[in-house]
């Protein structure tokens, strides 16, 4: 007697494979090497295909091919790119934590710090780098305090909404067992804001890069920043694009090492 396979089977089969792959760790790698291969692929064909000036766009082959050229001015100076938004990083890093607790737990702080905080927040930080410069001389401060005032308002928001988030009804069996305000912090605050805090994290740094490099455009003599302004004003375009690709790496990069770090600590909510 013969079995007929189902012609269902097969595609079912194939769409099982295809989730268990979407759900693996090795498609978070995958995924984006493809994407970003392709995009790039996708690139160098249009500039050949429109025959676009090297001036205007220049086709990926001709940005990687300016490396032995250029490839240690770059790193040098994405050394001090990378040091400043760090730095950046971590006051805001700080700041925020701190704001953030005083913010979702405290009623009083929330409504007098708060619409300072977004008022504060709606101003361009490209405005506040001369005043920066004029403060501190060119050079490293003004890249850290702009790297910082772009990233500790994500930080403190995202902080304080988590901890405001807390069920009332945790709290309220907590306090009835006899729980002070720390150990309700300890228990229940700080591990319910985590993946708040990771999800700001992720972002924060981004905004970091780009406010270390919005002031060395402005108020430095070295750094990505400052080098992509000399590339451009010589028209040395694939220098400013290899600049972008620098930053782009970089920020993949701690982009990255954030999530890992998010995987290790809040592995609950996956």
């Amino acid at each position: 007697m013969t079995t007929t396979t189902s012609p269902l089977a097969k595609p079912s089969t194939d769409k099982a494979v295809l989730q268990q792959f979407l759900g693996s760790k090795a498609a978070t790698y995958i995924l984006p090497t493809v994407a970003i291969a392709l995009c790039l692929i996708l690139w160098e064909i249009a500039v050949k295909l429109f025959g676009i000036p090297e001036f205007v766009l220049p086709a990926p082959s001709a940005i990687l091919a300016t490396i032995g050229e250029w490839g240690d001015v770059v790193w040098k100076n994405s050394l001090v790119t990378l040091q400043t938004t760090l730095i950046g990083f971590a006051i805001a890093l700080v700041t925020g934590l701190f704001l953030g607790f005083l913010i979702g737990y405290s009623k009083v702080a929330y409504t007098t710090l708060y619409p300072i905080l977004v008022g504060f927040n709606t101003i361009p930080k490209v405005a506040i780098v001369p005043l920066l410069a004029i403060w501190f001389g060119i050079g490293t401060i003004p890249a850290v305090v702009t790297a910082f005032l772009l990233a500790f308002f994500t930080i403190a928001v995202n902080v304080s909404l988590g901890l405001a988030t807390v069920e009332p009804e945790m709290r309220d069996v907590l306090k009835s067992l006899g729980a002070s305000q720390f150990e309700l912090f300890q228990k229940v605050g700080f591990p319910h804001s985590l993946p708040y805090l990771f999800a700001s994290l992720k972002i924060a740094i981004s905004q970091a890069f780009i406010g270390s490099v919005i002031s060395e455009t402005v108020a430095s003599n070295k750094g990505i920043g400052y080098l992509i302004v000399s590339a451009t004003s010589t028209f040395d375009i694939d220098l400013a694009f290899l600049c972008l690709f620098a930053l782009g790496l970089m920020g993949i990069a701690l982009y990255a090492i954030c999530a890992v770090i998010e995987q290790r600590t809040v592995h609950w909510i996956r």
